[in-house]
């Protein structure tokens, strides 16, 4: 699968409709992760970007329903559009959905060629900006500024949200110097400039091939960090 399709996380606790959605949105096109529980679905997204999730409603635990919830609050990554799946079909069950923050809310069981479609649908109606795939290389490393994924060569390095969304603030000013101050606000940190400093950090050790001497990922005594691409 192309790294340039979709990419979808998948999330329910029963573990055969999982592999079913696994499989078939696979061969639809998509890429998928799955996860079996909020828990891990928020250990997925702090890893990787998503362009749409598709969530189960009745799960033990933490609930699909607060789990868009919470991925709606303040302080949340960046928005991704969420279509829950859920045994409950009445129509007071689906607005509920929709006021907690989904895109769509599609009840069970449903018609997997529907559910496409509903995905299809939700990813179109995205405004042109969000899908634009803007990209920035520099020696082997290519970073998708959109999805906040970075790859080398054929590899996609792990990063996690707050690294993804670090490096995008400083992709998007790729050549300048961007101010900690600044940073730490884009990037939510609630202006803690420690926290940016210690991502710089974690991210060089990932990048760098020697990060008490980075060549990308550069400081600007007393101003803060540029990225430097060839």
């Amino acid at each position: 699968m192309s790294e340039t399709e979709p990419h979808l996380l998948v999330v329910d606790d029963d573990l055969r409709l999982r592999n079913l959605l696994r499989r078939y949105l696979s061969e639809n096109g998509f890429r998928v992760t799955v996860s079996g529980d909020a828990e891990e679905a928020r250990a997925n997204l702090k890893s990787f970007a998503f362009d749409l999730i598709v969530l189960d409603v009745m799960m033990p635990g933490e609930s699909g329903l607060d789990l868009t919830r919470a991925l709606r609050g303040r302080g949340a990554p960046p928005r991704v559009p969420v279509l829950l799946l859920t045994a409950m079909a009445e129509p007071e069950d689906r607005v509920n959905g929709l006021e907690n923050g989904a895109d769509d809310y599609l009840p069970k069981p449903f018609e997997p060629r529907e559910l496409v479609l509903r995905i299809r649908n939700i990813l179109q109606r995205r405004p042109a900006s969000e899908l634009l795939r803007t990209e920035l290389r520099f020696g082997a490393y290519r970073f998708d500024i959109a999805r906040g994924e970075l790859f080398r060569g054929g590899e996609i390095v792990r990063l996690t949200a707050a690294e993804a969304g670090l490096l995008s603030n400083l992709a998007e000013s790729a050549g300048d110097v961007v101010s900690r101050e600044e940073l730490s606000q884009s990037a939510q940190f609630g202006g803690n400039v420690r926290n940016v400093d210690v991502l710089m950090a974690r991210l060089r050790r990932k990048i760098e091939t020697d990060p008490r001497y980075p060549r990308y990922l550069q400081t600007v005594r007393s101003t803060g960090y540029a990225l430097k691409p060839d």
